[in-house]
Order: structure tokens, then C-alpha cells, then sequence
């Protein structure tokens, strides 16, 4: 689904960086409400939601700079 490399991802145009964050972000979103329901099959996909999530900020800042 989401599992993306850090090499993946620096190879994405920006319009591609916000879409994917928009999409890591409702990702994030479930994976919560399934940790909250007991329901969370895979907890290590919730750590790296949100580390693709912090990467794909990372570089959109330092386009941005």
C-alpha cells in the first residue's frame, strides 16, 4: 500500500508529495481507530506511516527554503 522508500519518495514531484500526504494522513487516521478498537493487525506499519509522513514534510520544507 504506502510503504515507501526514502528513495521513492525524494523522486516524487511535489503535487505527488501532497497527494501522498493527504493519503498517509487518512492512513494514520485509520491505523489510530483500529489501535483504539484493538483491531491493529500490523503496529510496525503505524510507526512507519508516520515516519513517510515526516519525510515527505522534511523535503517539501526544504524545496520550499
Amino acid at each position: 500500500e504506502n510503504i515507501m522508500k526514502k528513495k521513492d519518495i525524494k523522486k516524487l514531484s511535489e503535487t505527488e508529495m501532497d497527494k501522498n500526504l493527504e493519503n498517509l494522513k487518512k492512513d494514520l487516521f485509520n491505523l489510530r481507530f483500529q489501535k483504539n478498537n484493538g483491531q491493529l493487525k500490523n503496529p510496525a506499519k503505524f510507526s512507519e506511516t508516520r515516519k513517510n509522513i515526516a519525510r515527505i514534510k522534511t523535503l517539501i520544507r526544504g524545496k520550499n527554503a
